[in-house]
């Protein structure tokens, strides 16, 4: 196994990094040994309203800049990102546990995203609308709507950070993380990108602490005009209320349950390379992880062949080792969870076609999982497993996956796999899900839509639509005099 050193993270205040004022911090756990390997700093009360005094004059400051500064720093943020990305892919594997080439992977992709989003910020346009008034001159203007308080996820502690933070920056607004506690070295490395890059104190920030504390201090607090949440459905609904309470601003990114539905036209090696490699990046600990699979009974067997052959060839291991394709689950709590998930499986009449239990007694390392014939009753075809676990059910026609598919609250991302035009239109047009994939894998890019509907949020994180979550729009009538 390999080692790196990993720093103590601090909170980031007015571009500076400080420890929290009562001193208390926080252990972080490597999940590939399950020992410490730093700390955070738990922030206080007063800790966060330092952060919210210094978000609003980052804010004043950074509004003021043009777009096209603007933009220039996010691209100098971006290309430091990139040259320090082997740096922070070692930060992020031993806090998060992926294989290191995902993780640096993850970190590249991240720059990608900030320069999208710089490069979309100067195309934010206001318009001029002929007045029924002769004498007057309409304009129509699109302003920052302010400080944003960011909530984000463990999963992915790069990319999840910068769909926000991207958005929020490029239309003018100062952004304050809450980032995750299990996971803070590298959302930490990301921010000093931006600090370095040279923008204002206050314009980014970053805190760790209690999430409910936190949470319910910032989204209420009169400074903050915008929520921006990655994570778990119930949570989500419970900071959305929190936020519609005081007329927040919000966008929600929550659980996915992808189903897949594999055609009986489908290309089946197609669909076990493609649904294969989407299902066990990250260790399935991905929002839009393809989770149900929905396979025509007539190739049941022949995709569930190969799909084991493809998750018998994972190699599992720490992320940092040679070779490691799979990497451990991110806490512990994950493999209690999913080891529930597959012993209700097993009790309600499904079968392990590969995996099914935890591997080792150091570490949170579980092996790929395939469940097969699964009923609908068990709780994997009805919870959001999140993790390496892969459930198969058979259909006969293509009506009864799509109803299958649709059947669940979640409404994130979806999958398919057809040769027939007929049936792709029919799929793409019927799916109840914000994102679909079709004979290919998930390919979300920064100029795409990226976020769900029903359970699974709403708002975007992706294409031109992100940026509208981030700004006012102004009505102007006005008459020379």
């Amino acid at each position: 196994m390999t080692t790196s050193s990993y720093p103590d993270t601090r909170l980031l205040i007015a571009n500076e990094w400080l420890d929290a004022s009562g001193g208390k911090t926080i252990p972080v756990l490597n999940p590939a040994t399950g020992q410490p390997i730093g700390t955070v700093a738990h922030a206080t009360i007063a800790d966060l309203d330092r952060a919210l005094a210094a978000a609003q004059k980052g804010f004043e400051a950074w509004r003021a800049v043009p777009a096209a500064e603007r933009a220039n720093s996010m691209r100098r943020a971006a290309q430091l990102l990139r040259e320090r990305a082997g740096e922070i892919a070692r930060l992020l594997t031993q806090e998060q546990g992926k294989p290191l080439a995902e993780a640096k992977g993850e970190i590249l992709a991240g720059a990608d995203i900030i320069d999208w989003f710089a490069f979309e910020g100067m195309r934010v346009y206001g318009r001029i609308v002929p007045s029924r008034n002769p004498a007057a001159q309409q304009l129509v203007l699109k302003e920052p709507v302010g400080p944003v308080a960011a909530f984000t996820p463990w999963n992915f502690p790069i990319n999840q950070i910068v769909r926000k933070l991207g958005a929020a920056l490029a239309t003018g607004c100062s952004f304050l993380c809450k980032a995750p506690e299990e996971t803070p070295a590298s959302p930490a490395a990301l921010l000093q990108c931006f600090v370095d890059a040279g923008l204002p104190p206050g314009v980014v920030g970053l805190v760790f602490g209690d999430p409910a504390e936190i949470s319910g201090y910032l989204i209420p607090h009169p400074v903050i005009r915008k929520v921006t949440f990655t994570g778990s459905t119930p949570v989500g609904k419970q900071l959305a209320a929190l936020a519609g309470a005081h007329m927040k601003r919000v966008t929600m990114e929550l659980g996915g349950h992808a189903p897949v539905i594999v055609a009986e036209d489908a290309d089946v090696a197609l669909a076990v390379k493609a649904a294969g490699g989407a299902k066990f990046r990250n260790a399935g600990q991905v929002c839009i992880s393809p989770t149900r699979f929905l396979v025509h009974h007539a190739i049941k067997d022949e995709f569930t062949a190969a799909f084991v052959q493809h998750a018998e060839r994972l190699k599992l291991g720490d992320g940092l080792a040679e070779g490691t394709t799979l990497g451990p689950l991110a806490n512990a709590r994950r493999v209690t969870a999913l080891a529930k998930v597959i012993e209700d499986a097993q009790a309600r009449g499904a079968t392990i076609a590969t995996g099914g239990k935890r591997i080792g007694e150091t570490g949170n390392f579980f092996a790929p999982t395939i469940l097969a014939d699964v009923p609908l009753e068990a709780s994997v075809f009805n919870d959001e497993p999140f993790g390496p676990v892969a459930a198969i059910r058979a259909f006969d026609s293509l009506e009864d996956a799509i109803g299958e598919a649709n059947r669940l609250p979640y409404g994130l991302a979806g999958y398919a796999f057809t040769r027939s035009i007929k049936n792709a239109q029919l799929l793409m047009n019927r799916m109840e899900v914000g994102m679909v994939w079709i004979n290919q894998p998930a390919t979300p890019s920064a100029e795409m839509p990226f976020g769900g509907i029903k359970d699974s949020g709403y708002g975007s994180e992706g294409g031109p639509e992100a940026l509208e979550a981030y700004l006012n729009t102004k009505a102007v009538s006005m008459v020379g005099v």
